[in-house]
């Protein structure tokens, strides 16, 4: 696509946006697109939505600079198509087919190439971005705007849209041979997590990708990826077979380096299992066009709006379960302990463990803070927990809310938080994003951060 064919897009946006701030009364906006990795409820509302679904195409692969321009609602799927064309991904790739860029940047984004290349956002060069004034900015690390290119990330959207971020790629092999190792306790496995992600070394090997699996107290996995060239053959887990599964099963893998990058979207995870889906029959009626978190987003949005599953749990249990969908980011000195409370009072399995750690010697992103001397690890769990209590109430969420916080980590805002007020603007730096919603959005035309992660207005 030509950069002219993106210039008209955007101005097409921006005359949109423009006719939009005219009408009388109009108070906040949001977004209209078709797809959403936000997996927490909103609350009914009359917003204006602005159109943005067009800008969803690869502009420009450089591939001498390894770069590519993109615009802000292409899907990582469509990115990766592009660039792997000539044999280059972005340097981290979320695990979700349908994760976009503009929301992996201002929505943080990780995946086990984060040991090496931290967070998605850390890895963008530039951004063009809608004020609320209708202006379109270019913002850069060493510009006018840099306040703005270091807040976006953790900004959800509310100081400003991303219509097109330049960002850098990385050389890759066709295929990827995969190591799970075993260990029984945490301890032992936190301190050699902690060392591979360290040295990034594995029997005198290069590690190129950090992932793990706990799914029990006795029973965790780290598994590498290294890039190669040739493999002696390839598993296939897009249909009847599933990814989660082999890595109790067999010590060694190899898959092409696609099927890598998305060898978790096939069952989000496990959390297909949710419909049923990890059994023969169900993925059989499903087919293997519908094995994808693209479908299960779907339903979730549809649970989200009708509560379907909270009645099922009722009927059949006489109790409702509380619904725990959260990353979190904990010091690597911190994980045990984490992972002995999260078995302890919590008790969802597996967990998912990813090693990330800031690629700057300080860490100058200031709506996300983190201590750029540390690794940290990132626990994914997507499930919930039986309860007599309220569910809508969050003492599971509160909880584990608690413990990150009393652990030095922090927590991601895609799913329902709890936090009050104070605490949330303390938590999460509101001395400078007051600063940076002054300069850009004084008038209050995007959400305040508050009002759109926690009231999820």
């Amino acid at each position: 696509m030509s950069l002219s064919s993106y210039n008209q897009k955007k101005q097409r946006i921006i005359d949109q946006f423009l006719e939009i701030a005219r009408q009388p009364g109009l108070g906040s906006l949001r977004l209209g697109k078709t797809t959403s990795n936000l997996f927490r409820d909103r609350r009914k509302s009359n917003l204006k939505s602005l159109d943005v679904r067009s800008l969803n195409q690869v502009i420009k692969i450089d591939a001498k600079a390894m770069t590519v321009e993109v615009e802000g609602m292409t899907t990582f799927e469509d990115l990766v198509d592009a660039t792997l064309l000539k044999g280059m991904i972005p340097l981290v790739v979320p695990e979700l087919k349908t994760i976009t860029i503009g929301g992996g940047v201002s929505g943080l984004a990780i995946e086990s190439s984060s040991f090496k290349y931290g967070l998605v956002h850390e890895s963008v060069q530039e951004m063009e971005v809608l004020l609320a004034s209708g202006e379109v900015v270019t913002c850069r690390f060493d510009n006018e705007y840099k306040g703005l290119f270091y807040g976006l990330p953790n900004s959800y959207g509310t100081l400003g849209y991303i219509l097109k971020v330049t960002t850098k790629l990385r050389k890759v092999s066709p295929y990827v041979q995969l190591k799970h190792l075993r260990f029984n306790n945490s301890k032992s496995y936190f301190k050699e997590l902690n060392t591979l992600s360290t040295t990034k070394k594995y029997d005198s090997r290069t590690i190129d990708f950090i992932d793990g699996t706990i799914f029990g107290p006795d029973e965790l996995y780290i598994t590498l990826g290294f890039d190669i060239d040739d493999a002696p053959y390839t598993s296939d887990y897009t249909e009847k077979q599933i990814y989660y599964q082999s890595i109790r099963q067999r010590d060694e893998d190899y898959l092409s380096i696609y099927d890598y990058i998305w060898r978790w979207d096939t069952d989000w995870f496990w959390c297909s299992r949710i419909i049923k889906a990890d059994k023969p029959l169900v993925r059989r009626l499903l087919g293997k066009k519908h094995l994808n978190s693209r479908t299960y987003s779907k339903l979730l949005r549809l649970e989200n709006h009708y509560h379907i599953g909270k009645w099922i749990a009722k009927v059949q249990l006489n109790r409702p379960g509380e619904s725990i969908i959260q990353d979190v980011e904990v010091p690597i000195s911190s994980a045990e302990k984490f992972i002995n409370f999260f078995q302890t009072e919590i008790g969802i399995k597996p967990v998912w463990v990813c090693p990330t750690k800031a690629t700057t010697k300080d860490w100058p992103y200031s709506l996300y803070p983190m201590d750029p001397s540390s690794l940290y690890i990132n626990f994914g769990f997507w499930d919930s927990v039986q309860t007599t209590m309220d569910p809508d109430e969050g003492y599971y969420n509160k909880l584990i809310e608690y413990s990150v916080e009393k652990l030095g980590g922090m927590k991601s805002l895609y799913s329902t938080s709890y936090y009050e007020r104070t605490h949330f603007e303390r938590l999460y730096n509101y001395t400078v994003y007051r600063k940076l919603k002054q300069r850009y959005d004084k008038n209050g035309r995007f959400k305040d951060l508050y009002e759109k992660c926690i009231l999820r207005q």
